[in-house]
């Protein structure tokens, strides 16, 4: 039981530790995307984001990465605005790990009285809690001052505990986010 016990809680902080970031974008399909070259950030807006600085620094150099990588120049009369919004809210699992089976020194099967054993079930639940954030980037066009393209990120944060396992969840939140720009038209 206790072997059980053990694997079944080292399975479930795998598949948490593992789990990767659900991202979908949207856009306005009139825009030119081939047409914006350059980029800056849109300081009123991000001010306003509700994380510590730190962390808007993190993300930022993700997106500045991306962006870079991308062929974007960053300039004092840009192209595009890019904007950043966060959300969050605790995520808590229940899970009931319940074990039925028999007693195998009798004849025959039971389950609960059924045929010739004994049947027995015992279990407990497991509670794991996780904080789920989602972040949006915003970009927007600089001239005609609307948004053309959102890209949104959703998935476990890592703890603030580790640093490092931070910043890589950052960057692996705003690199998924950024392979869906450019859009294609008539993807998903």
């Amino acid at each position: 039981m206790k072997v059980f016990k053990l694997f079944l809680i080292l399975f479930v902080f795998i598949i948490s530790s593992c789990a990767s970031v659900s991202v979908y974008s949207d856009y306005d399909k009139g825009t030119d995307f081939s047409s914006y070259k350059t980029y800056a950030f849109y300081k009123k807006g991000i001010d306003k984001v509700e994380i510590s600085d730190l962390d808007k620094r993190r993300i930022l150099r993700a997106i500045e990465a991306n962006m870079d990588a991308k062929g974007f120049v960053k300039s004092e009369n840009p192209d595009l605005l890019v904007n950043i919004f966060t959300k969050s809210r605790e995520k808590i699992d229940v899970y009931n790990n319940t074990y039925y089976g028999w007693y195998p020194w009798y004849y025959g099967y039971g389950f609960y009285g059924h045929g010739y054993g004994y049947g027995y079930g015992f279990g407990y639940n497991n509670v794991s809690t996780s904080v789920e954030g989602t972040l949006f980037i915003d970009l927007i066009d600089a001239h005609k001052k609307e948004l053309a393209w959102q890209g949104i990120g959703k998935g476990i944060l890592a703890s603030s505990k580790n640093i490092d396992k931070k910043v890589e969840r950052i960057n692996e939140f705003v690199t998924e986010i950024m392979m869906q720009y450019p859009p294609v038209p008539g993807e998903k």
